[in-house]
Protein backbone atom coordinates (compact mmCIF):
# COMPACT_ATOMS: atom_id res chain seq x y z
CA UNK A 1 0.00 0.00 0.00
CA UNK A 2 1.18 3.48 -0.85
CA UNK A 3 1.88 5.69 2.14
CA UNK A 4 1.71 9.44 1.69
CA UNK A 5 4.87 11.48 2.09
CA UNK A 6 4.85 15.17 2.99
CA UNK A 7 6.27 16.07 -0.39
CA UNK A 8 3.09 14.79 -2.00
CA UNK A 9 0.68 16.34 0.41
CA UNK A 10 0.02 19.71 -1.18
CA UNK A 11 -2.06 18.44 -4.09
CA UNK A 12 -1.75 17.79 -7.83
CA UNK A 13 -0.56 21.23 -8.91
CA UNK A 14 2.06 21.45 -6.20
CA UNK A 15 3.50 18.00 -6.83
CA UNK A 16 3.84 18.88 -10.51
CA UNK A 17 6.34 21.57 -9.51
CA UNK A 18 4.05 24.48 -10.34
CA UNK A 19 3.84 26.08 -6.89
CA UNK A 20 3.78 29.86 -6.93
CA UNK A 21 4.63 31.13 -3.47
CA UNK A 22 4.79 29.40 -0.14
CA UNK A 23 2.39 28.69 2.70
CA UNK A 24 2.09 31.13 5.58
CA UNK A 25 -0.49 29.28 7.69
CA UNK A 26 -3.95 30.43 8.77
CA UNK A 27 -2.52 33.00 11.18
CA UNK A 28 -1.62 35.15 8.20
CA UNK A 29 -5.33 35.77 7.58
CA UNK A 30 -6.47 36.17 11.19
CA UNK A 31 -5.92 39.88 11.90
CA UNK A 32 -9.10 41.87 12.53
CA UNK A 33 -8.11 44.25 9.75
CA UNK A 34 -7.88 41.31 7.32
CA UNK A 35 -10.31 38.38 7.68
CA UNK A 36 -10.47 38.09 11.47
CA UNK A 37 -13.10 40.70 12.26
CA UNK A 38 -15.77 39.48 14.67
CA UNK A 39 -18.53 41.38 12.89
CA UNK A 40 -18.93 41.76 9.11
CA UNK A 41 -17.86 45.09 7.69
CA UNK A 42 -19.54 47.07 4.93
CA UNK A 43 -16.79 49.48 3.97
CA UNK A 44 -14.94 46.95 1.79
CA UNK A 45 -15.94 44.51 -0.92
CA UNK A 46 -15.54 41.62 1.54
CA UNK A 47 -16.99 41.21 5.02
CA UNK A 48 -13.54 40.70 6.65
CA UNK A 49 -14.93 38.13 9.13
CA UNK A 50 -14.15 35.10 6.96
CA UNK A 51 -11.49 33.70 9.30
CA UNK A 52 -13.81 34.15 12.28
CA UNK A 53 -16.59 32.21 10.54
CA UNK A 54 -14.19 29.43 9.58
CA UNK A 55 -12.59 28.99 12.99
CA UNK A 56 -15.90 29.13 14.90
CA UNK A 57 -18.37 27.36 12.61
CA UNK A 58 -16.69 25.41 9.82
CA UNK A 59 -16.15 21.66 10.25
CA UNK A 60 -12.97 21.98 8.19
CA UNK A 61 -11.40 23.79 11.15
CA UNK A 62 -11.98 20.67 13.26
CA UNK A 63 -10.74 18.15 10.70
CA UNK A 64 -7.53 17.66 12.66
CA UNK A 65 -9.16 17.21 16.05
CA UNK A 66 -11.16 14.18 14.90
CA UNK A 67 -7.88 12.33 14.35
CA UNK A 68 -7.52 11.85 18.10
CA UNK A 69 -11.02 10.54 18.82
CA UNK A 70 -11.50 6.86 19.79
CA UNK A 71 -12.55 5.72 16.30
CA UNK A 72 -9.54 7.39 14.65
CA UNK A 73 -7.13 5.95 17.20
CA UNK A 74 -8.57 2.51 16.53
CA UNK A 75 -8.12 3.05 12.77
CA UNK A 76 -4.49 3.89 13.42
CA UNK A 77 -4.01 0.68 15.41
CA UNK A 78 -5.69 -1.48 12.78
CA UNK A 79 -3.68 0.02 9.94
CA UNK A 80 -0.49 0.01 12.01
CA UNK A 81 0.26 3.65 11.19
CA UNK A 82 0.59 4.92 14.75
CA UNK A 83 -1.37 7.94 15.94
CA UNK A 84 -3.48 9.33 13.09
CA UNK A 85 -2.79 12.90 14.26
CA UNK A 86 0.89 12.23 13.51
CA UNK A 87 0.51 10.09 10.38
CA UNK A 88 1.11 11.71 7.00
CA UNK A 89 -1.47 9.41 5.47
CA UNK A 90 -4.16 11.13 7.55
CA UNK A 91 -2.74 14.63 7.84
CA UNK A 92 -2.71 15.23 4.09
CA UNK A 93 -6.49 15.59 4.11
CA UNK A 94 -7.16 16.55 7.73
CA UNK A 95 -4.80 19.52 7.90
CA UNK A 96 -2.64 21.93 5.94
CA UNK A 97 0.25 19.49 5.68
CA UNK A 98 3.07 20.71 3.48
CA UNK A 99 6.84 20.17 3.66
CA UNK A 100 8.95 22.66 5.59
CA UNK A 101 10.58 24.06 2.45
CA UNK A 102 7.16 25.22 1.25
CA UNK A 103 6.47 27.15 4.48
CA UNK A 104 7.29 30.79 5.08
CA UNK A 105 6.98 30.31 8.83
CA UNK A 106 6.25 27.58 11.33
CA UNK A 107 2.62 26.53 11.73
CA UNK A 108 1.03 23.44 13.15
CA UNK A 109 -1.46 20.97 11.62
CA UNK A 110 -3.91 21.35 14.50
CA UNK A 111 -5.68 24.20 12.66
CA UNK A 112 -7.23 21.53 10.44
CA UNK A 113 -8.18 22.24 6.85
CA UNK A 114 -7.39 25.94 6.82
CA UNK A 115 -7.38 28.87 4.39
CA UNK A 116 -4.55 27.79 2.12
CA UNK A 117 -5.83 24.22 1.90
CA UNK A 118 -8.46 25.59 -0.47
CA UNK A 119 -7.09 28.96 -1.56
CA UNK A 120 -3.50 28.00 -2.28
CA UNK A 121 -0.11 29.19 -0.94
CA UNK A 122 -0.49 32.83 0.06
CA UNK A 123 2.98 34.33 0.22
CA UNK A 124 2.80 35.61 -3.35
CA UNK A 125 -0.51 37.43 -3.02
CA UNK A 126 -1.03 37.92 0.72
CA UNK A 127 0.20 41.50 0.78
CA UNK A 128 -0.82 42.74 -2.68
CA UNK A 129 -4.39 41.44 -2.52
CA UNK A 130 -5.20 43.92 0.26
CA UNK A 131 -4.73 46.84 -2.12
CA UNK A 132 -7.79 48.74 -3.24
CA UNK A 133 -9.02 47.59 -6.67
CA UNK A 134 -6.59 44.66 -6.71
CA UNK A 135 -8.11 42.20 -9.25
CA UNK A 136 -8.76 38.59 -8.40
CA UNK A 137 -6.95 37.52 -11.57
CA UNK A 138 -3.65 38.93 -10.30
CA UNK A 139 -3.96 36.91 -7.11
CA UNK A 140 -4.58 33.77 -9.17
CA UNK A 141 -1.47 34.53 -11.21
CA UNK A 142 0.50 34.76 -7.95
CA UNK A 143 -0.64 31.39 -6.62
CA UNK A 144 -4.21 31.80 -5.33
CA UNK A 145 -6.44 28.87 -6.27
CA UNK A 146 -9.41 30.05 -8.32
CA UNK A 147 -12.40 28.71 -6.38
CA UNK A 148 -14.74 30.93 -8.40
CA UNK A 149 -14.28 28.54 -11.31
CA UNK A 150 -16.78 25.73 -10.74
CA UNK A 151 -14.68 23.05 -12.41
CA UNK A 152 -11.59 24.12 -10.50
CA UNK A 153 -13.53 24.35 -7.24
CA UNK A 154 -14.86 20.82 -7.65
CA UNK A 155 -11.43 19.49 -8.51
CA UNK A 156 -9.99 21.09 -5.38
CA UNK A 157 -12.73 19.63 -3.15
CA UNK A 158 -12.31 16.20 -4.69
CA UNK A 159 -8.61 16.00 -3.86
CA UNK A 160 -9.84 14.95 -0.42
CA UNK A 161 -13.54 14.15 -0.91
CA UNK A 162 -12.71 11.57 -3.62
CA UNK A 163 -8.93 11.33 -3.48
CA UNK A 164 -5.93 11.39 -5.78
CA UNK A 165 -3.19 8.94 -6.66
CA UNK A 166 -1.25 10.18 -3.62
CA UNK A 167 -4.00 10.55 -1.01
CA UNK A 168 -7.00 8.29 -0.94
CA UNK A 169 -9.44 6.16 1.02
CA UNK A 170 -9.41 2.54 -0.09
CA UNK A 171 -11.25 -0.54 1.11
CA UNK A 172 -8.60 -1.28 3.71
CA UNK A 173 -9.17 2.12 5.32
CA UNK A 174 -12.95 1.70 5.14
CA UNK A 175 -12.68 -1.73 6.76
CA UNK A 176 -10.61 -0.13 9.53
CA UNK A 177 -13.39 2.38 10.21
CA UNK A 178 -12.89 5.37 7.90
CA UNK A 179 -16.20 6.43 6.31
CA UNK A 180 -16.63 5.95 2.58
CA UNK A 181 -16.37 9.16 0.56
CA UNK A 182 -19.44 10.82 -0.94
CA UNK A 183 -19.75 14.29 -2.45
CA UNK A 184 -22.15 16.67 -4.16
CA UNK A 185 -20.78 20.15 -4.82
CA UNK A 186 -23.95 22.23 -4.55
CA UNK A 187 -25.21 20.57 -1.36
CA UNK A 188 -21.81 20.46 0.34
CA UNK A 189 -21.30 24.13 -0.49
CA UNK A 190 -24.74 25.12 0.75
CA UNK A 191 -24.26 23.52 4.18
CA UNK A 192 -20.91 25.22 4.75
CA UNK A 193 -21.11 28.35 6.90
CA UNK A 194 -20.83 30.94 4.16
CA UNK A 195 -17.63 32.97 4.50
CA UNK A 196 -17.66 34.48 1.03
CA UNK A 197 -19.67 36.68 -1.27
CA UNK A 198 -19.33 36.52 -5.01
CA UNK A 199 -18.63 39.72 -6.95
CA UNK A 200 -21.81 40.83 -8.70
CA UNK A 201 -19.98 40.85 -12.02
CA UNK A 202 -19.18 37.15 -11.65
CA UNK A 203 -22.62 35.89 -10.71
CA UNK A 204 -24.31 34.09 -13.61
CA UNK A 205 -27.79 34.64 -12.30
CA UNK A 206 -30.33 33.06 -10.03
CA UNK A 207 -29.63 29.55 -11.26
CA UNK A 208 -25.94 29.34 -10.44
CA UNK A 209 -26.61 26.65 -7.82
CA UNK A 210 -28.07 24.42 -10.55
CA UNK A 211 -25.01 25.06 -12.71
CA UNK A 212 -22.80 24.21 -9.72
CA UNK A 213 -24.70 20.96 -9.23
CA UNK A 214 -24.25 20.00 -12.88
CA UNK A 215 -20.57 20.87 -13.05
CA UNK A 216 -19.96 19.11 -9.76
CA UNK A 217 -21.61 15.94 -11.04
CA UNK A 218 -19.59 16.00 -14.27
CA UNK A 219 -16.23 16.64 -12.62
CA UNK A 220 -16.88 14.11 -9.87
CA UNK A 221 -17.78 11.43 -12.39
CA UNK A 222 -14.71 12.17 -14.50
CA UNK A 223 -12.49 12.00 -11.42
CA UNK A 224 -14.08 8.75 -10.24
CA UNK A 225 -13.56 7.18 -13.67
CA UNK A 226 -9.93 8.29 -13.62
CA UNK A 227 -9.64 6.64 -10.21
CA UNK A 228 -11.03 3.37 -11.59
CA UNK A 229 -8.51 3.51 -14.43
CA UNK A 230 -5.63 4.33 -12.10
CA UNK A 231 -6.42 1.49 -9.75
CA UNK A 232 -7.03 -1.03 -12.52
CA UNK A 233 -3.70 -0.22 -14.16
CA UNK A 234 -1.70 -0.36 -10.94
CA UNK A 235 -0.17 -3.83 -11.12
CA UNK A 236 1.04 -3.53 -7.52
CA UNK A 237 -2.31 -2.43 -6.12
CA UNK A 238 -5.07 -4.62 -4.78
CA UNK A 239 -7.62 -5.74 -7.35
CA UNK A 240 -10.49 -5.77 -7.30
CA UNK A 241 -10.39 -2.63 -5.17
CA UNK A 242 -13.62 -3.14 -3.28
CA UNK A 243 -13.99 0.59 -2.58
CA UNK A 244 -15.03 0.91 -6.24
CA UNK A 245 -17.89 -1.55 -5.76
CA UNK A 246 -21.33 -1.30 -4.20
CA UNK A 247 -20.67 -1.42 -0.45
CA UNK A 248 -24.18 -2.48 0.46
CA UNK A 249 -24.27 -5.42 -1.90
CA UNK A 250 -22.39 -7.09 0.97
CA UNK A 251 -22.77 -4.79 3.97
CA UNK A 252 -26.50 -4.88 4.51
CA UNK A 253 -28.80 -6.22 7.18
CA UNK A 254 -29.70 -9.84 6.53
CA UNK A 255 -33.37 -10.71 6.28
CA UNK A 256 -35.29 -13.92 5.58
CA UNK A 257 -35.06 -14.73 1.88
CA UNK A 258 -38.77 -14.10 1.40
CA UNK A 259 -38.29 -10.50 2.60
CA UNK A 260 -35.15 -9.70 0.57
CA UNK A 261 -35.77 -6.91 -1.92
CA UNK A 262 -32.33 -7.52 -3.46
CA UNK A 263 -33.15 -11.14 -4.26
CA UNK A 264 -36.57 -10.09 -5.51
CA UNK A 265 -34.92 -7.49 -7.73
CA UNK A 266 -32.45 -10.01 -9.12
CA UNK A 267 -28.89 -9.48 -10.32
CA UNK A 268 -29.16 -8.31 -13.91
CA UNK A 269 -25.79 -7.59 -15.47
CA UNK A 270 -23.68 -9.57 -13.04
CA UNK A 271 -23.37 -12.96 -11.42
CA UNK A 272 -25.25 -13.33 -8.11
CA UNK A 273 -22.69 -12.99 -5.34
CA UNK A 274 -20.45 -10.60 -7.27
CA UNK A 275 -20.62 -7.12 -5.71
CA UNK A 276 -21.36 -4.81 -8.66
CA UNK A 277 -19.60 -1.58 -9.55
CA UNK A 278 -20.85 1.44 -7.62
CA UNK A 279 -22.53 3.48 -10.38
CA UNK A 280 -24.14 6.07 -8.11
CA UNK A 281 -22.22 8.97 -9.63
CA UNK A 282 -23.08 7.95 -13.18
CA UNK A 283 -26.77 7.24 -12.51
CA UNK A 284 -27.54 10.85 -11.58
CA UNK A 285 -25.27 12.40 -14.21
CA UNK A 286 -27.12 10.40 -16.85
CA UNK A 287 -30.32 12.35 -16.12
CA UNK A 288 -28.57 15.65 -16.77
CA UNK A 289 -26.86 14.53 -19.97
CA UNK A 290 -30.00 12.97 -21.40
CA UNK A 291 -31.78 16.27 -20.79
CA UNK A 292 -29.26 18.60 -22.44
CA UNK A 293 -27.54 16.38 -25.04
CA UNK A 294 -29.41 13.15 -25.94
CA UNK A 295 -26.99 12.18 -28.73
CA UNK A 296 -23.95 12.52 -26.49
CA UNK A 297 -25.81 10.66 -23.78
CA UNK A 298 -26.20 7.61 -26.01
CA UNK A 299 -22.47 7.42 -26.69
CA UNK A 300 -21.65 7.96 -23.03
CA UNK A 301 -24.15 5.33 -21.87
CA UNK A 302 -22.72 2.78 -24.30
CA UNK A 303 -19.24 3.22 -22.83
CA UNK A 304 -20.50 3.17 -19.26
CA UNK A 305 -22.41 -0.05 -19.97
CA UNK A 306 -19.25 -1.58 -21.43
CA UNK A 307 -17.27 -0.56 -18.36
CA UNK A 308 -19.95 -1.85 -15.98
CA UNK A 309 -19.96 -5.23 -17.72
CA UNK A 310 -16.19 -5.47 -17.25
CA UNK A 311 -16.27 -4.27 -13.63
CA UNK A 312 -19.05 -6.71 -12.75
CA UNK A 313 -17.13 -9.76 -13.90
CA UNK A 314 -15.63 -11.99 -11.22
CA UNK A 315 -12.12 -11.27 -12.48
CA UNK A 316 -12.45 -8.54 -15.11
CA UNK A 317 -9.52 -7.78 -17.41
CA UNK A 318 -7.68 -4.88 -15.78
CA UNK A 319 -6.25 -3.50 -19.01
CA UNK A 320 -9.67 -3.46 -20.66
CA UNK A 321 -11.21 -1.86 -17.57
CA UNK A 322 -8.54 0.85 -17.54
CA UNK A 323 -9.00 1.59 -21.24
CA UNK A 324 -12.79 1.73 -20.96
CA UNK A 325 -12.60 3.97 -17.89
CA UNK A 326 -10.24 6.30 -19.78
CA UNK A 327 -12.68 6.57 -22.68
CA UNK A 328 -15.60 7.19 -20.36
CA UNK A 329 -13.61 9.82 -18.44
CA UNK A 330 -12.79 11.63 -21.70
CA UNK A 331 -16.48 11.65 -22.63
CA UNK A 332 -17.39 12.91 -19.15
CA UNK A 333 -14.85 15.69 -19.57
CA UNK A 334 -16.37 16.75 -22.91
CA UNK A 335 -19.87 16.60 -21.45
CA UNK A 336 -18.70 18.58 -18.46
CA UNK A 337 -17.79 21.49 -20.71
CA UNK A 338 -21.29 21.41 -22.19
CA UNK A 339 -22.78 21.26 -18.72
CA UNK A 340 -20.84 24.32 -17.60
CA UNK A 341 -21.80 26.29 -20.71
CA UNK A 342 -25.46 25.30 -20.47
CA UNK A 343 -28.03 28.01 -19.78
CA UNK A 344 -29.94 27.10 -16.63
CA UNK A 345 -33.41 28.38 -15.88
CA UNK A 346 -36.64 27.43 -14.13
CA UNK A 347 -37.89 25.21 -16.95
CA UNK A 348 -34.70 23.12 -17.19
CA UNK A 349 -34.44 22.84 -13.41
CA UNK A 350 -38.00 21.56 -13.17
CA UNK A 351 -37.41 19.05 -15.98
CA UNK A 352 -34.32 17.76 -14.16
CA UNK A 353 -36.22 17.47 -10.91
CA UNK A 354 -39.02 15.55 -12.61
CA UNK A 355 -36.65 13.28 -14.51
CA UNK A 356 -34.68 12.25 -11.42
CA UNK A 357 -37.82 11.74 -9.32
CA UNK A 358 -39.54 9.82 -12.14
CA UNK A 359 -36.57 7.43 -12.29
CA UNK A 360 -36.98 6.73 -8.59
CA UNK A 361 -37.55 2.98 -8.88
CA UNK A 362 -34.51 2.30 -11.06
CA UNK A 363 -32.31 4.59 -8.96
CA UNK A 364 -33.52 2.93 -5.76
CA UNK A 365 -32.62 -0.50 -7.12
CA UNK A 366 -29.03 0.66 -7.73
CA UNK A 367 -28.73 0.52 -3.93
CA UNK A 368 -28.04 2.95 -1.11
CA UNK A 369 -25.25 5.03 -2.64
CA UNK A 370 -27.30 5.86 -5.75
CA UNK A 371 -30.29 6.70 -3.55
CA UNK A 372 -28.09 8.99 -1.49
CA UNK A 373 -26.81 10.78 -4.59
CA UNK A 374 -30.39 11.18 -5.84
CA UNK A 375 -31.53 12.67 -2.54
CA UNK A 376 -28.66 15.17 -2.54
CA UNK A 377 -29.44 16.09 -6.15
CA UNK A 378 -33.13 16.68 -5.52
CA UNK A 379 -32.25 18.72 -2.45
CA UNK A 380 -29.88 21.00 -4.40
CA UNK A 381 -32.14 21.42 -7.42
CA UNK A 382 -35.26 22.07 -5.42
CA UNK A 383 -33.52 24.56 -3.14
CA UNK A 384 -32.72 26.66 -6.20
CA UNK A 385 -36.16 26.15 -7.75
CA UNK A 386 -37.98 26.99 -4.52
CA UNK A 387 -35.94 30.14 -3.96
CA UNK A 388 -36.57 31.47 -7.46
CA UNK A 389 -40.04 30.18 -8.38
CA UNK A 390 -41.68 29.73 -4.97
CA UNK A 391 -44.20 27.06 -6.04
CA UNK A 392 -47.44 26.88 -4.07
CA UNK A 393 -46.67 23.36 -2.82
CA UNK A 394 -43.04 24.12 -1.98
CA UNK A 395 -43.39 23.11 1.67
CA UNK A 396 -44.85 19.74 0.68
CA UNK A 397 -42.09 19.05 -1.82
CA UNK A 398 -39.46 20.00 0.74
CA UNK A 399 -41.00 17.65 3.30
CA UNK A 400 -41.08 14.83 0.73
CA UNK A 401 -37.39 15.35 -0.14
CA UNK A 402 -36.51 15.41 3.55
CA UNK A 403 -38.32 12.06 3.73
CA UNK A 404 -35.77 10.65 1.28
CA UNK A 405 -32.94 11.43 3.68
CA UNK A 406 -34.86 9.72 6.47
CA UNK A 407 -34.74 6.53 4.38
CA UNK A 408 -30.93 6.76 4.40
CA UNK A 409 -30.28 7.19 8.11
CA UNK A 410 -29.48 3.50 8.60
CA UNK A 411 -27.64 2.59 5.37
CA UNK A 412 -27.30 -1.14 6.06
CA UNK A 413 -31.09 -1.38 6.53
CA UNK A 414 -31.79 0.54 3.30
CA UNK A 415 -34.93 -0.60 1.48
CA UNK A 416 -35.21 0.10 -2.23
CA UNK A 417 -39.03 -0.35 -2.28
CA UNK A 418 -39.47 2.18 0.53
CA UNK A 419 -37.10 4.67 -1.09
CA UNK A 420 -38.83 4.22 -4.45
CA UNK A 421 -42.18 4.87 -2.80
CA UNK A 422 -40.87 8.12 -1.32
CA UNK A 423 -39.43 9.10 -4.71
CA UNK A 424 -42.87 8.47 -6.19
CA UNK A 425 -44.30 10.89 -3.64
CA UNK A 426 -41.77 13.53 -4.71
CA UNK A 427 -42.57 12.85 -8.37
CA UNK A 428 -46.31 13.29 -7.82
CA UNK A 429 -45.77 16.63 -6.10
CA UNK A 430 -43.48 17.86 -8.87
CA UNK A 431 -45.98 16.88 -11.55
CA UNK A 432 -45.27 15.46 -14.96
Amino acid sequence: MLLITPALAAGPAETAGTVTGKYVGPGGCAASSCHGSVQPKTVTRIFQNEYSIWIAQDKHARAFSVLSNPVSLRIGRILNIGRPDQAARCLVCHSLYVPSEQRVQIFEPDDGVSCESCHGPASGWLGPHTQRDWPHEKSVALGMYDTRNLTGRTEKCLTCHLGTAEKFVDHEMIAAGHPDLTFELALFTSVMPRHWKMPQSYETGAWRQVQAWGVGEAVQLRASLNRVSRRAKDAKGAWPEYAELDCFACHHSLTPALDSWRQERGYAGHRPGNPPWNQSREVIFRALVEEISPDAARQFNEEITRLANLMNQLNGNREEIGASADRAAALADQLGKQVEAQNYDAALTLRLLRRVARDGASIANEDERAAEQAAMTLDSLFTAYNQNVKPANGAEVRAAIDGLFQQLQNPSAYSAPKFAAQMQRVSELLGR
